[in-house]
């Protein structure tokens, strides 16, 4: 019953899945409890806030950007799988790449997937720059890097075009606090918004989303 209210977080946001993403959503938290007592990839104090702090965070993304299907995404630094997992689930006719410099990262990101069903996700063990070659049509990112290191990162990689309803193909990475000199810094004009326009609960104050246009 916990993790059923747990789960009441993202229906309050989201509604019309199929049975089969309702099973996903509710399968998540024993999954991650169970891998984060082998391998501690989500922090210890906040894993009994997985559906509020890990998978609404990584949503933020859906709520603003509908993936088209068949659109190729990549998840730079996923660690346990956030945003691609959540969003992978979200948009099943969507293809999501999920990469990690950490091995052990990467398994849990594998045997979550697997566990769950997820067809549309490739796990790879990787760092960005061994990425080069691939093509996509979005790039996303959750507190991995500076952006302007991330834009040098994902730019070679992304196809021009528009592969969703609302964006051009880009990047959308999810960022906290003060960006101002960050911004500067990368030498960019990102679009931002403010993740508490979208969801009410206080974690979501000074968290953001930025998106940068190919």
């Amino acid at each position: 019953m916990e993790e059923q209210n747990a789960l009441e977080v993202i229906y309050q946001y989201f509604s019309g899945f199929t049975e089969h993403q309702k099973n996903q959503w509710a399968a998540l938290m024993p999954l991650y409890k169970e891998w984060n007592a082998q391998i501690n990839v989500i922090s210890r104090k906040d894993i009994d806030s997985l559906y509020e702090k890990h998978i609404l965070h990584s949503l933020a993304i859906a709520a603003v950007c509908n993936f088209n299907d068949g659109a190729q995404v990549v998840d730079i630094g996923t660690g346990g799988g956030f945003p691609g997992i959540p969003l992978a689930i979200f948009f099943p006719e969507v293809e999501f790449v999920l990469s990690d410099s950490i091995g052990k990262k990467i398994k849990v990101v594998q045997e979550v997937s697997k566990a769950i069903g997820l067809k549309n996700v490739t796990a790879i063990h990787s760092r960005v720059e061994e990425l080069k070659g691939r093509n996509f049509d979005f790039a996303v990112s959750r507190a991995v890097a500076p952006l302007g290191s991330l834009w040098g990162w994902v730019k070679p990689m992304l196809r021009v075009g528009k592969k969703s309803e609302e964006y051009r193909n880009g990047l959308i990475c999810l960022k906290g606090g003060n960006l101002t000199q960050e911004f500067a810094d990368s030498g960019l004009k990102p679009r931002m918004l403010a993740i508490s326009e979208l969801f009410a609960e206080e974690f979501f104050q000074e968290k953001y989303l930025v998106y940068v246009p190919k």
